[in-house]
């Protein structure tokens, strides 16, 4: 999966640096959820939803804190403190901080409803479920919107702050120089590699009950730290790189776009899809998860505040992840694995 995956990651790279800055970073971005979309459809296709759940947060949660540490611990190494643009950084929190809230209102409907005898469970289970995708419809619309600001009406913002990133390049003479992909070679490499993903995906979650089951990992745990981890290696590595070479711009718009294209479209996109193949794919995540994934937006969100980022804020939020890791290794699989069995049928 990672080979595959950054391949991806390489060819998106060489076919964005054919595109105008913004188009390239989104184009970029686009192709390296890729992987995640064909893993989270597949997952559907198997009804592992508690896996998928807890795979859609993990994401979210392996970009904003382990790949953004590294980046800013990466970046630290070098340099005293690293500066941002403030349009970056304002624009992806605030969009971050508005899907959490967003995803976290099913959670918040049943757990409130739930064991105070006003509803069965069979009709509060149909409300989340009719919540989760009227929500899912909107947050792809808020996608949609997000899109259009940076391509259309503020592409110009983008434009300029990205020129001055790249001209911050540590290695931008030997990237000049060194020998491109051509757009045939683009177009043939992300053929190849995306076929082989989907295959590797498959295989992947064939071996999941037999991680779970003969391994003792719990399902939270597979798809909190396991799968984020796999799928996301090759993402990570270009936005680590980026910090190294002085272009924290890149690496926050590759971080943060990567984080807003699993909340605001990979998920509720899941869920769309899972509606149409007549599968009960909700939104109603573990309240533990949920939890930690609004602090984790709340405290990146303070980080990003000054504009500038050093090598102790990058150790801070790696340390934060491995707790969250050490507490989803313990987090007890035998409530959680029912629910698949309970959303094996749809409406």
């Amino acid at each position: 999966m990672v080979p595959c995956a950054n391949m991806i990651g390489f060819a998106g790279q060489e076919l964005a640096r054919k595109m105008p800055k913004v188009a390239g970073v989104l184009t970029e971005t686009i192709l390296g959820s890729l992987v995640e979309l064909i893993l989270f459809m597949t997952l559907v296709t198997r009804d592992e939803f508690v896996v998928i759940k807890s795979a859609i947060l993990g994401s979210i949660l392996a970009t904003l804190l382990l790949c953004l540490g590294l980046c800013f611990f990466v970046g630290g190494i070098k340099r005293e403190e690293q500066e941002f643009s403030a349009t970056v950084s304002e624009v992806g929190s605030g969009l971050l901080l508005t899907a959490g809230l967003a995803l976290i209102v099913p959670t918040a409907y049943y757990n409130a409803l739930g064991g105070t005898g006003n509803v069965t469970e069979e009709a509060l289970q149909v409300d989340v479920l009719h919540i989760s995708r009227i929500t899912a419809i909107l947050l792809i619309i808020a996608y949609v919107v997000y899109v259009g600001f940076q391509m259309t009406t503020h592409h110009g913002i983008y434009d300029d702050v990205l020129r001055e990133d790249k001209e911050k390049d540590d290695d931008k003479h030997k990237d000049s120089v060194k020998a491109k992909l051509t757009l045939t070679e683009c177009v043939i490499a992300l053929t190849v590699a995306i076929a082989l993903v989907t295959l590797v995906a498959i295989s992947l979650v064939e071996q999941i009950h037999y991680i779970v089951e003969e391994r003792g990992v719990t399902e939270a745990f597979m798809g909190l730290i396991l799968v984020p981890l796999v799928e996301k290696a090759a993402e990570h590595l270009t936005a680590i790189d980026e910090a190294w070479d002085n272009q924290m711009n890149f690496a926050l718009s590759h971080v943060l776009g990567a984080t807003i294209q699993t909340s605001l479209f990979n998920a509720p996109l899941t869920v769309v899809v899972a509606w149409g193949l007549h599968k009960e794919m909700n939104l109603n995540f573990e309240l533990f998860e949920i939890v930690i994934l609004i602090l984790a937006i709340i405290v990146v969100g303070n980080f990003l505040r000054d504009q500038k980022s050093n090598y102790l804020e990058g150790t801070l939020c790696v340390i934060v992840y491995v707790v969250i890791a050490v507490a989803a290794f313990y987090f007890p699989g035998t409530a959680i694995s029912s629910e698949k069995k309970e959303s094996g049928g749809g409406h």
